[in-house]
């Protein structure tokens, strides 16, 4: 075989790993449809599965805009020098030059984003990238449901999909952001840059939106609202589990020149480790949510989620046995945080806070206790508990908290971020559509309605009331 040829097969493999993987995640969005779905009352359902697909197009489109950008021109910013941009010098060298370089290559106008064969890979780290934004912004998307504008959420969804978390990753999650090149944070599978950061965001926005009508009673006691389709959530939860592994696979680095497959932080790892962490994670969340919950099937598979994403940031670094623990005590606390958010009157439909937010928090924490002084390469502090602390805290904090909390302040003052008591007792379908995710009627009934029902699809006015 030529050196061409190894060259042009070496390009291709790497080519084809990160296509295929982020293929693969777009079963989370499948995922994330079917469960937030189940998780509306049936009233929500069509408004409820639209807004994820809303959350897949507008949050695309915006990371291809400027999303992209800010992730290669933020990692220098502030500490050691301004944004790289097409103001700095075209001649500058050393880190500057290399992070310059990838910012060239990421303007929506840029050669290396459009049909060509010079460049094979840029597009596809950013079909990677844009998949981990529209993961983010649809953690926000369950917390929400069954009461906000869909203008309100789009909105929430460009700021945390393509810009907070777009940061975050620039900083935490980049070999040459300052959370790592500075303090030795290490964050691999994401736990706080991803999770904490929209968990955190979520908790912010919940806090301005208040509860569903009828979530507390009179007295401020919260009471249950209970999916329309608990099955369908429970599908789509081993949905994005699928997906998950696939999410996890394409933090692997392996390109053309590499001998083995390495962290963004080019330390070492496998792909098998992937394998065999991330399934005894998801055993033993699934196990620890469980027992904490006593059974309840919401919680015991949101278990699997909760411990993936406990031992993410470490996934690459630890012991199948610490995976297990780690992966446990996530899961099995869980419950207790969900219920502790609700108890202070946030109702959170979906648990968004105690699975991302809490559990991203515990996973980037986890590496700075459990991992504390692993190396990462020359000039690069260890690892340590106060570096993973700086990371988690602007992450949950700087890049969370406050952007969801402010945004949705703004909007809630312009009236712009919950829909009409009236809208949300009827329900968003109706509102929003004028037809029901479950329409009640026979071919027959609709022929005898035929002078008044104008589509199969629209609503009989005898039908079974909302619930």
């Amino acid at each position: 075989m030529t050196p061409e040829s190894q060259e042009f097969l070496a390009t291709f493999v790497s080519e084809s790993y990160y296509y295929w993987a982020s293929v693969f995640m777009l079963v989370i969005h499948v995922g994330f449809l079917a469960y937030e779905g189940g998780a509306s009352r049936a009233k929500n359902v069509l408004a409820t599965m639209t807004k994820n697909l809303l959350t897949l197009s507008i949050v695309g489109l915006t990371f291809f805009f400027f999303g992209w950008w800010v992730y290669n021109a933020f990692p220098l910013f502030p500490l050691t020098g301004g944004i790289v941009g097409p103001w700095t010098d075209p001649n500058a060298e050393g880190t500057v030059g290399e992070v310059l370089a990838l910012v060239q290559a990421s303007y929506p106008w840029s050669p290396a984003l459009g049909p060509n064969v010079s460049d094979n890979l840029t597009g596809v780290f950013w079909f990677a990238f844009a998949l981990f934004a529209m993961t983010t912004a649809s953690i926000l998307s369950g917390a929400v449901i069954e009461r906000i504008k869909v203008g309100a959420y789009a909105i929430l969804a460009v700021v945390l999909g393509s810009f907070t978390w777009v940061v975050a990753a620039s900083w935490g999650w980049s070999p040459f952001g300052w959370f790592f090149t500075q303090f030795g944070y290490h964050d691999f599978g994401c736990s706080a840059v991803v999770h904490g950061v929209s968990g955190f965001f979520a908790l912010g926005v919940l806090i301005n939106l208040g509860p569903r009508i009828g979530k507390f009673d009179p007295t401020g006691k919260p009471r249950t609202i209970l999916p329309h389709n608990l099955p369908l959530t429970m599908v789509g939860l081993m949905l994005i589990f699928v997906g998950f592994y696939a999410f996890l696979a394409a933090c692997v680095i392996f390109v053309p020149g590499q001998t083995v497959e390495a962290t963004i932080y080019d330390t070492p790892m496998t792909l098998a480790s992937i394998g065999v962490n991330t399934t005894l994670a998801l055993a033993s969340g699934i196990v620890g949510a469980y027992i904490s919950s006593k059974a309840d099937p919401f919680f015991t598979i949101s278990g699997g989620l909760a411990g993936i994403i406990s031992v993410g940031a470490g996934l690459d670094l630890y012991s199948p046995v610490l995976v297990i623990l780690i992966a446990f005590i996530g899961a099995y606390t869980m419950p207790f945080v969900g219920k502790a958010i609700e108890q202070a009157g946030i109702d959170d439909a979906v648990g968004a806070f105690a699975v991302h937010g809490y559990c991203g928090m515990l996973g980037a924490m986890a590496v700075g206790v459990i991992a504390t002084g692993y190396p990462q390469g020359d000039g690069i502090p260890l690892t340590g508990f106060v570096g993973q602390l700086i990371g988690t805290a602007v992450c949950t904090i700087l890049l969370g908290f406050i952007p969801g909390y402010g945004v949705s302040f703004v909007l809630k003052k312009l009236n712009m971020l919950r829909v009409p008591e009236a809208e949300e007792i009827t329900g968003l379908d109706l509102a929003d559509f004028s037809l029901r995710g479950y329409p009640e009627y026979s071919i027959i009934e609709q022929e005898e309605h035929n002078g008044r029902v104008s589509s199969p699809m629209a609503p009989v006015s005898s039908g079974t009331p909302q619930r």
